[in-house]
């Protein structure tokens, strides 16, 4: 059983630690009251644990996620939907139209600070609660991990963002101000170390699926290297992770044999998973609390819209609302990849052979992303709603992505190109079977090589900004340099209090 599937049973508890609120300084949620007569035990104390990492899979009630929004602000993809005003948080960053009250930054910060507030409630309460030494150990190593991982989201999407280690008070709510960014990596890397030492090398995963690991501690810290563009340190985190490419290393991580096999439903907490966002068709999520659902959104939501089979083999697809829809830039770049067909869904070369038919929504390319593309071979048929009940998990970390971090370190830091170049052809190679031989590892190679090996799981936008190359792949789309590299600061957040708009964004911080 995956952390995800313990949500059902917190009942008190995740009342008690809810942060779905207009604005993430209200720290009266619902349930508040109960707090003086919570953490009595080891069980309370792991349900509020399992609260904090509830929000890693947050999907807000208008369907946005990290994954989503990211996805539709790169170059791989369109908004899509029904029309120009369908999920309008999508369609704002995708054409770059979006200010401070408009777009997915609201939900992005909420997410971020939802997490944080339960993060700190836990680490807080913990030293006072009776249990086991040793777990407790564990338990407030997975709490500074899970902090780690939101605060690193928030600060390379807004940069400039408050600075807590323990929840706020609320008399103190409209004085919170924004730290310098420096010390939030500071704080992130501080964190992440104190976690290593007690979170476990590896876990069961039929029962611990999901939790933090030593791996995905010292992945995570690679990544917050990276983006700080500290090379030496990022490529020493990546190494400890991947060990030898394409062979062993500490942690058991492993590449699958086959592309395709990382998209089969049933194949959870893999090999190749570092960290992983697991999903559920047993919440029997409604349109009563579209947000409450513990199904995966995005396998509807990027479906094609209007989908209708003509022949006996045509694919299974549900019929889906057509977001997020392929670029045709993108399908140039994978027609001749093996990873394409695992990739991108061609519903033009289905209908135009007769196999199948479609829909056309808004900006349609008839390109879809075939990764995460909801199937009728597992789509939910109990209580609850088809459409919020996918069970497929989402890798936030896997084992392709830290090769290919570890050679871009290698690369940009000067260091050792041998290793960065089997890094690189590890991954190239699983994908063309050794057929075409090695390339070289170069930054242009690897830039190449992450777009096709990652394409749709989010990481394309954080890509081009990492590389500062963001304005010329995204000018075309309305990117501004200086301004679009962050997200605003959300209208709502700045209304009575002390945080202040970033400079980018015409404010003063």
């Amino acid at each position: 059983m995956s952390v995800k599937k313990y949500i059902a049973t917190l009942l008190i508890g995740s009342q008690l630690l809810s942060a779905c609120t207009t604005e993430f300084l209200e720290v009266t949620p619902k349930g508040t009251n109960l707090e003086a007569n919570y953490y009595r035990n080891q069980t309370e104390a792991f349900n509020g644990l399992v609260a904090a990492y509830d929000v890693v899979g947050w999907q807000g009630g208008g369907y946005v996620t990290k994954v989503g929004a990211m996805n539709a602000a790169s170059d791989d993809h369109y908004a899509g939907g029904g029309g120009p005003n369908d999920i309008s948080d999508f369609q704002v960053i995708s054409n770059y139209t979006l200010t401070p009250d408009r777009g997915p930054q609201g939900e992005l910060w909420r997410k971020g600070f939802s997490g944080i507030f339960r993060a700190n409630t836990i680490l807080t309460k913990l030293p006072g609660v009776p249990m086991d030494e040793t777990l407790k150990k564990r338990y407030t190593a997975e709490g500074k991990f899970l902090r780690a991982y939101f605060y690193f989201d928030l600060v390379r999407l807004f940069k400039n963002i408050p600075l807590f280690t323990k929840p706020v008070e609320a008399s103190q709510m409209y004085n919170v101000v924004q730290a310098a960014p420096s010390e939030v990596y500071a704080q992130i890397e501080k964190d992440i170390k104190e976690a290593l030492a007690d979170l476990p090398a590896t876990v069961p995963v039929a029962t611990e699926g999901g939790r933090a690991t030593q791996g995905a501690a010292h992945a995570l810290l690679g990544k917050v290297y990276l983006q700080q563009e500290k090379f030496t340190e990022a490529a020493s985190e990546f190494a400890l992770v991947n060990g030898t490419p394409g062979g062993s290393n500490q942690y058991g991580y492993k590449l699958l044999n086959n592309f395709s096999d990382l998209w089969k439903v049933t194949n959870k907490y893999n090999s190749e998973s570092i960290f992983e966002i697991a999903y559920t068709n047993t919440s029997a999520g409604n349109w009563n609390c579209v947000a409450c659902t513990e199904g995966n959104l995005l396998n509807i939501l990027v479906g094609p819209r209007g989908y209708r089979s003509l022949k006996s083999d045509a694919p299974d697809y549900v019929s889906g609302w057509s977001f997020l829809v392929v670029t045709p830039d993108l399908f140039n770049a994978m027609h001749y990849d093996p990873r394409l067909n695992s990739t991108i869904a061609n519903l033009d070369s289905l209908e135009k052979n007769g196999i199948a038919g479609y829909e056309k929504g808004y900006m349609n390319t008839g390109y879809f992303l075939e990764k995460f593309a909801g199937r009728n071979s597992f789509k939910w048929t109990g209580a609850g709603n088809m459409e919020l009940n996918f069970p497929q998990n989402m890798y936030e970390i896997r084992l392709a992505d830290t090769y290919l971090l570890e050679a871009e370190a290698l690369v940009r830091g000067g260091g050792d190109l041998k290793r960065a170049a089997t890094l690189l052809n590890a991954v190239r190679n699983r994908a063309y079977k050794s057929t075409t031989g090695n390339i070289a590892a170069t930054l242009e190679n690897i830039i190449k090589e992450r777009r096709l090996e990652l394409a749709g799981e989010g990481h394309r936008w954080f890509d081009l900004v990492r590389w500062k190359i963001a304005p010329q792949v995204l000018g075309s789309r309305g990117f501004q340099a200086g301004k679009h590299e962050i997200l605003p600061i959300p209208l709502l957040e700045m209304d009575n209090t002390k945080i202040q708009q970033s400079k980018e964004w015409g404010g003063t911080k």
